[in-house]
């Protein structure tokens, strides 16, 4: 005779994880925080507080994402204590008790971030995840997971960069609680993300992650990853005191390949020009100004903006074209000042000039 189903059968059918299935993660979770934390107790007491927390949240996370799951949990408790232990330093010295009850809402955000790490890791393949758990978690490193896979260590390490690109950007994502209103977002962001240059400076990159609400959002975190460089100024133009900003960063920039006096000034009117219609006629877009060293130097100025786009590019290209009382010059008026000059522009989409100043003159 079959025995009644007991309460872990039920838990069993609905997907639950048990108090077995939480135990078995124990070992990665105590190598984690034993990475992070040198003293034995303390570190002890961190893995019985993730593995409570792993175990509060066993009715919402499958089987397979388990061990991600404890990780990010595991770094975060770690996280928490260090926050808690920096603030008491720095009280220490004061009368009062200034330590406070543990907050619900720390803890809402904790298991937020957890979910959306897990959520993350789940959008990558299946070897991607693999690799970068040996990496980061297992601490293998490139050379053994190349053996392993049949490739060099130069390669794992650039599918690793990739792979951490990614997660970073499906992390964002998560944590933003929907999906990004079109797969343009995905790409864009991962350029962010990736750090690559040659992406980044991609116009229509530009003018997605400035005309998309949900990029712009998504995005902030990604643009401090954008590798800074002595020969490049970024500025984001919002109103009049940025185009004296960006005025004074191409003038500053180009002064150090001797331009000049003449062409400086040359150099910041047109960047000046360019900033003013982002101002008038967009609700916001950016100016970077970089130094070229080859096949020549120069200075290059690209203007990005999400704003209406330029209907009749031909026309707003013509002399003595201009669409405001402001220095008369217009785009056919910063075109001339410049040694090369080149506008692309669409509806809704907005509008993206490249305009580049060399050393020494056009033919130079």
């Amino acid at each position: 005779m079959d025995s009644p189903p007991t309460a872990d059968d039920a838990a069993d059918a609905a997907g639950a994880l048990t108090p077995e299935d939480v135990e078995r993660v124990l070992p990665i979770v105590r190598r984690v925080v034993g990475a992070r934390v040198a003293d034995r107790e303390l570190a002890e007491d961190l893995v019985q507080e993730t593995l409570l927390r792993v175990l509060s949240a066993s009715e919402r996370v499958q089987l397979e994402m388990l061990e991600p799951y404890a990780i990010a949990t595991a770094r975060n408790v770690v996280a928490t204590m260090r926050r808690d232990r920096d603030r008491e330093a720095r009280n220490k010295h004061r009368a009062l008790d200034l330590s406070q009850p543990d907050d619900p809402h720390t803890h809402v955000l904790a298991d937020e971030e957890s979910t959306a790490i897990v959520q993350a890791l789940g959008r990558l393949q299946d070897s991607e995840r693999e690799s970068l758990l040996a990496h980061e978690v297992a601490g293998r490193d490139t050379r053994s997971l190349a053996a392993e896979a049949g490739s060099s260590a130069g390669a794992v390490a650039a599918q690793l960069h990739r792979t951490r690109a990614r997660l970073r950007v499906e992390y964002l994502i998560a944590l933003e609680g929907r999906p990004p209103p079109s797969e343009q977002c995905r790409s864009a962001l991962l350029a962010l993300s990736s750090g690559d240059r040659r992406r980044q400076r991609d116009p229509a990159v530009a003018r997605h992650v400035l005309g998309c609400g949900f990029c712009t959002r998504v995005s902030e975190p990604l643009l401090g990853r954008r590798q800074p460089r002595e020969d490049e100024v970024a500025v984001e133009i919002r109103g009049d005191p940025d185009i004296v900003r960006a005025r004074q960063a191409a003038r500053e920039l180009a002064s150090r390949l001797d331009f000049p006096v003449t062409e400086l000034t040359v150099i910041a009117t047109a960047v000046s020009e360019m900033a003013r219609n982002i101002v008038r006629f967009t609700s916001g877009g950016e100016i970077v100004v970089d130094l070229l060293r080859s096949p020549r130097a120069g200075i290059r100025i690209v203007a990005t903006d999400a704003g209406p786009g330029i209907g009749d590019v031909e026309r707003a290209l013509a002399d003595g074209y201009s669409t405001y009382d402001g220095l008369g010059l217009g785009l056919p008026g910063a075109r001339r000042l410049m040694d090369e000059f080149t506008i692309s522009s669409d509806p809704d989409q907005g509008t993206t000039v490249v305009m580049t100043k060399w050393l020494g003159g056009r033919h130079g």
